[in-house]
């Protein structure tokens, strides 16, 4: 199924103080979108209010996922309608292993009176779990508890494989991966990408972007997206950072000071909204 997740004029507070400022975004299945910024600039700020983070405050403007507001909707229900979140510090689950994790969320999203056939799904798992170089005993393993850095990024991945959403974001999922390991993720996720699934790489550097390759490229400074286009925002700012932006901008500072904000074990509700 065709999906698009289209952000309108979003603006964001946490705290009282406005940290996204107007952003507009629109990702269409069969995309692959790249946001970039120096840190604190709000790029993994958008993707948790995308998913629904209640710490944040929706001031104005809309999140749309084909065609029908998510803002009042709660984690669950988007998860549900095809959204998916992997986790720049994906947590630890004691007592959930793995495999019963992703069972539960994958059957959760089935049609009503279909069920999960368990002897396929398992055959599944462990053939995306071979493909990520995870090791036999993950379904066993609670979730993410004792997993190196790296281990925690490639789980995220095997849960996207695994429940198929329509549009994914990966929050730096290459933050913490050795040259072998970001292969490992970047040559899955390329293996994923079609016209079904939406993506959007939340990165800071052009080393992911060799192996997922965009078709998009934002840049975003300040609560804002400033620039997009296409590869050659990638090469400009591998060459010379960010710092041509301050000219083009007419600003001093690239970053600005946020509230520290988690995104904690698991949101039990939508952004609020005045009127919601």
């Amino acid at each position: 199924m065709m999906a698009t997740l289209e952000i309108r004029d979003l603006v964001v507070s946490v705290e009282g103080q406005i940290i996204l400022n107007g952003i507009n975004l629109c990702v269409h299945s069969g995309e692959t979108h790249a946001i970039m910024g120096p840190n604190g600039t709000g790029k993994s700020t958008l993707a948790q209010i995308v998913m629904g983070h209640p710490k944040y405050r929706v001031e104005s403007g809309d999140m749309l996922l084909n065609g029908e507001s998510i803002l009042a909707m709660p984690v669950d229900e988007r998860s549900r309608k095809g959204l998916f979140l992997a986790m720049q510090n994906p947590i630890e689950v004691p007592g959930v292993t793995n495999f019963d994790f992703v069972r539960s969320a994958v059957a959760s999203r089935l049609e009503k009176g279909n069920h999960l056939r368990i002897g396929k799904f398992i055959l599944q798992f462990e053939d995306t779990a071979k493909k990520l170089d995870m090791g036999t005993n993950l379904a066993h393993r609670y979730l993410n508890q004792g997993f190196s850095g790296g281990e925690k990024k490639r789980n995220e991945i095997l849960q996207m494989a695994l429940i198929k959403p329509s549009i994914a974001f990966l929050d730096e999922i290459d933050s913490g991966l050795d040259v072998d390991a970001l292969k490992i993720v970047g040559e899955n996720v390329t293996r994923m990408k079609s016209d079904h699934l939406g993506l959007i790489l939340i990165t800071h550097y052009q080393r992911l972007l060799d192996y997922i390759v965009p078709d998009f490229v934002h840049i975003m400074i300040k609560g804002n997206i400033v620039r997009s286009g296409g590869k050659d925002l990638i090469e400009k700012i591998d060459h010379e950072g960010y710092d041509w932006l301050k000219n083009e901008l007419g600003i001093d500072e690239l970053e600005e000071r946020k509230p520290q904000v988690s995104i904690g074990i698991c949101a039990q509700g939508a952004p609020r909204r005045e009127g919601i």
